[in-house]
């Protein structure tokens, strides 16, 4: 299992475990984390799964693709440090990984 810290807005955290293999949105969602909507399920066509990277992981972190870095544009509260969660696949790699999420996905 992999340890994923999610902040919401106000700073408040919560650590789960992830299974490798699986989009960072389908472990949030299980988790019941708050903040990650995933309205269209991963496909990549709401970002409703926005999420910020902590600084010292985005480097880390394979790139975003050009759909992904596109459809990040359009959300309500872009960052430098914006990626969809379900483009982010969960890897051994990742452990203690910290993202925050958006004040809304709207």
């Amino acid at each position: 299992m992999v340890r994923i810290v999610f902040r919401d807005d106000a700073g408040n955290a919560a650590e789960i475990e992830a299974r490798a293999g699986q989009s960072l949105m389908e472990s949030a969602k299980a988790a019941g984390i708050a903040g990650i909507e995933a309205e269209c399920g991963g496909s990549m066509v709401c970002a409703t799964c926005q999420v910020y990277v902590a600084p010292d992981w985005v480097e880390r972190l394979p790139p975003a693709s050009a759909m992904e870095a596109e459809m990040v544009e359009y959300t309500r509260h872009p960052r430098p440090t914006s990626r969809l969660s379900c483009q982010i696949t969960v890897t051994p790699e990742l452990d203690g990984l910290e993202v925050t999420t958006p004040p809304s996905q709207r």
